[in-house]
């Protein structure tokens, strides 16, 4: 039997008239990396919104480990263990690296708004946040002031701060938007690495992301699932072309 950590049942959000997410059944297996692709204005970033509270659904359920979280507060879905992370990089600039990552370590000694804690309490910290910087490969970084990292860098610093929350779910927004190629390989790589032991739904635009690390892929159009399967059942699939169109059609079928 599939372990499916998340799960939606015709979840919909209407916006006065316009339906946003459509009747949406999804189901992520434990330990896949899922990704959910689309067109711009496909209804991804919004079906994100619904599954971490930022929005409230016109109908439908959502369900994690079995349990309906439908109703469920974002504080209270962060708890559970799903950990979001955004398209904008999210980290404090003029912090070190390393106190970044110890800023989300706090959540575990139930003192996340501490910010005044003395410096020898929050040592403490240390050697789980270096474990965690060496993981993402940025232990060399660890006393740098976080504004001066090149863009990627800091993209795996918001990934070794999401890690310290200890999520059963994480829930990465376009983790590879606005890279170069070099910047788009070591995250992806970065991704598949820490993705063992742990499941990920993502949304990601690049074909050749989800091409080399994604287990199943769920496309949506106009809010709808129009295709779910691997990459190769998604791409070869003339709905999903059409959708796609141009020059994204050769992207999908360029990607390996």
């Amino acid at each position: 039997m599939v372990d499916v950590v998340l799960e939606t049942r015709n979840l919909t959000k209407e916006f006065k008239g316009f339906t946003a997410v459509n009747d949406v059944n999804l189901k992520v297996q434990r330990g896949h990396i899922h990704a959910l692709i689309g067109p711009n204005g496909a209804g991804k970033t919004t079906c994100f919104n619904l599954l971490t509270k930022f929005l409230t659904p016109t109908s439908g359920k959502i369900l994690f480990n079995g349990k309906d979280i439908t109703s469920a507060k974002p504080a209270q879905i962060a708890r559970k263990g799903i950990i979001r992370s955004f398209q904008i990089s999210a980290v404090f600039p003029h912090l070190t690296v390393l106190e970044n990552v110890r800023v989300g370590l706090q959540r575990s000694m139930h003192n996340s708004f501490h910010f005044w804690a003395s410096e020898k309490k929050l040592n403490v910290l240390n050697d789980r946040a270096m474990a965690l910087l060496a993981e993402v490969d940025l232990a060399e970084f660890a006393d740098a002031m976080t504004v001066d990292l090149p863009y990627g860098r800091k993209r795996a610093l918001e990934i070794a701060t999401t890690l310290g929350m200890e999520p059963e779910l994480m829930l990465l927004d376009e983790p590879t938007q606005g890279m170069g190629h070099e910047d788009v390989e070591r995250v992806t790589q970065l991704i598949k690495k820490v993705s063992k032991g742990r499941t990920i739904l993502m949304v990601e635009h690049n074909m050749n992301v989800v091409a080399t690390i994604c287990d199943k892929i769920s496309v949506l159009q106009q809010g709808a699932v129009l295709a779910e399967g691997s990459y190769d059942e998604v791409s070869n699939n003339a709905q999903v072309k059409e959708a796609y169109m141009g020059s994204s059609t050769t992207v999908l079928e360029g990607a390996h």
